[in-house]
């Protein structure tokens, strides 16, 4: 009996502990292989289960310098400026729309506005922002006529009402012709070059939004104007 008794508490002790594996297992997936998470110190959103495929492993060294493209892309600033930033972007991104509400009045007034700085402008909408293709989409045929910059301030003006239904409203609200619009939004006229930004945004590395290329230096994240300027002044003084 003392033998029988002594197997059934190993029985019930192995279940137990079988029991209690299982669901620290069934935590860690849910909290580890299908969470978001942020680059701590960054503000970085970082993309849930590699939404950008090709992406490098390991970290980005900040100290290489990278031939980033930026042909095509909107930019700001003289076009002889001898420091160029790349951004690639997400107008759904709560730490891009912190970018540019704390960040770029900054930039545009010490550096770009001074003609020592040009800012181009590229797309990362993250798969789990609903609108962030869409709004990416808009603001290349608001580029088509001219008005890219108006139409990017805009969204992020007003990032916490982003839809899809009011992407043509704030199209006749910068000044477009509203029929144009539309009909470049159907016929998905900007997709593939969307696309392509994603392509080349895994190809530098770039796996979250908002990240940064100053003359091919990676900067991930909200940054402070403080850390911009650093890079920067470098950049001027090299």
């Amino acid at each position: 009996m003392e033998d029988e008794s002594f197997q059934v508490k190993k029985i019930t002790i192995w279940k137990l502990l079988t029991g209690i594996f299982g669901v620290l297992f069934v935590v860690s997936l849910f909290t580890g292989g299908f969470g978001l998470g942020t680059n701590e110190g960054t503000g970085a959103v970082v993309a849930p289960a590699a939404p950008l495929p090709s992406a490098p492993p390991g970290e980005v060294n900040p100290n290489i310098r990278q031939d980033v493209k930026y042909d095509g892309a909107p930019v700001i600033g003289d076009k002889d400026a001898k420091v160029t930033i790349i951004e690639f972007s997400d107008f759904q991104c709560p730490f891009c729309g912190r970018f540019y509400e704390q960040t770029l009045p900054s930039l545009q007034k010490e550096y770009i506005d001074t003609g020592k700085v040009k800012l181009a402008f590229r797309h990362l909408p993250l798969s789990f922002h609903e609108y962030a293709m869409p709004a990416a989409e808009a603001s290349e045929c608001a580029n088509e006529q001219g008005k890219f910059w108006e139409y990017h301030d805009k969204i992020f003006d007003n990032q916490g009402l982003l839809s899809n239904e009011i992407l043509s409203t704030w199209a006749k609200e910068v000044g477009l012709d509203a029929d144009k619009f539309d009909k470049c939004m159907k016929d998905g006229k900007y997709k593939s070059e969307i696309q392509k930004d994603l392509s080349d945004a895994s190809a530098y590395g770039a796996s979250g939004t908002p990240t940064f290329f100053i003359n091919g230096k990676i900067l991930v994240g909200a940054q402070p104007f403080s850390a911009f300027k650093q890079v920067i002044d470098a950049e001027l003084s090299a």
